[in-house]
């Protein structure tokens, strides 16, 4: 039986794209088993993906060199007798830990350094234009991604639901499925060019909830105040029927609630490909990035942003100070969407 390390992704919208990967490397490896390293906040995913075998927490923070601890835990999984490495990031130290716990074969594509580290070296990136390609191209023989321009049959991420840990989740929020929920991903951890302003949300949350809906605002602590931001802008008398969501739950939770969605609305960030790998119905809202390179992968998507020449920068902050990549794009475009995906009345089945 083959058993493969994976050094996985430290962002979450990157993580759940890679389930993509496992699930390549189960379709051609059937009774491989799969282990993945990545940060705490990711092994949660992984637990969602049936194609990983083993969630393996990496210790050590992003950027955090410490070659000495890396050397141990190398040493450490040698015991496992993998026999094949994939290393997702592209960076020097995360292709040590492979190479210290002895591992024959070491996957990966050309990045900062690591010839040495990585004998099964790739160096025709450029041929794929998406990320989730890069990721599973990595579980085909070299030979046959030479000259590739895409990947046949990309199979896409799918979340698992735990319908226990959902109704549990509702009982604690005192949250309920009455009414369609829209649910709201203000928030962005790459910074604030991809966020849309919070004015422009209300604007969309006070629209949904007169035609009936609730608002199901999610994120993390640090959304907090523009999940409140939102909230305060809707009228009073529309407030009871948004809930602020953020901080307040887990990963596990968030994934259960949200599979609960009507529609999605969201930044490009991490909940967007969770949305995504939900199916849930999802509009995208892009700013300072491109759905060229991190689209999200589902049926019913649409992607919203302006068409002003300065985008896409890919800055955390907007080089020119103005943002109106995102200011500019009107709540209006981004109810026409919602409309153009799941009608102007639309009740789902759990709602009629």
């Amino acid at each position: 039986m083959m058993k493969l390390l994976v050094i996985g992704p430290s962002w979450v919208g990157d993580m759940v794209m890679s389930h993509s990967l496992y699930i390549t490397l189960k379709q051609q490896h059937p009774n491989a088993e799969i282990h993945v390293m990545a940060p705490a906040w990711c092994c949660t995913l992984l637990e969602r993906m049936p194609e990983v075998d083993k969630a393996i927490v990496m210790p050590l923070g992003h950027g955090d060199f410490n070659l000495t601890a890396r050397f141990r835990l190398g040493r450490q999984l040698a015991s496992e007798g993998y026999d094949w490495a994939i290393v997702q990031p592209n960076s020097m130290k995360s292709a040590l830990i492979p190479l210290f716990a002895g591992i024959k074969k070491r996957t990966g594509w050309k990045g900062e350094s690591r010839y040495g580290l990585l004998n099964d070296l790739r160096s025709n990136k450029s041929d794929f234009p998406l990320m989730v390609e890069r990721y599973v191209a990595l579980a085909h023989p070299k030979a046959d991604m030479q000259n590739q321009h895409h990947i046949p049959a990309l199979p896409w991420p799918v979340l698992e639901v735990d319908s226990v840990n959902q109704q549990h989740a509702l009982d604690e929020l005192a949250l309920d499925t009455d009414s369609p929920i829209v649910s709201l991903c203000p928030g962005a951890e790459f910074g604030p060019s991809k966020r849309w302003p919070e004015q422009h949300y209300a604007e969309v949350a006070k629209d949904q909830i007169e035609q009936g809906k609730q608002v199901w605002i999610f994120g993390s602590a640090k959304d907090i105040p523009v999940a409140e931001a939102i909230k305060h802008h809707l009228p009073h008398s529309l407030q009871e029927k948004c809930h602020i969501l953020a901080g307040k739950t887990s990963l596990h939770q968030a994934i259960d609630l949200m599979a609960l969605s009507s529609v999605v609305i969201s930044n490009d960030s991490g909940l967007m490909h969770i949305a995504a790998a939900l199916q849930r119905p999802l509009v995208g809202i892009y700013g300072s990035t491109s759905p060229k390179y991190t689209p999200p992968l589902a049926e019913k998507v649409a992607i919203v942003h302006t068409d002003i020449e300065c985008r896409p920068c890919f800055k955390r902050e907007c080089p020119l100070g103005h943002l109106k990549c995102l200011k500019e794009l009107p709540a209006e475009k981004v109810l026409v969407a919602i409309r153009q995906l799941i009608g102007p009345d639309h009740i789902t089945a759990s709602h009629r």
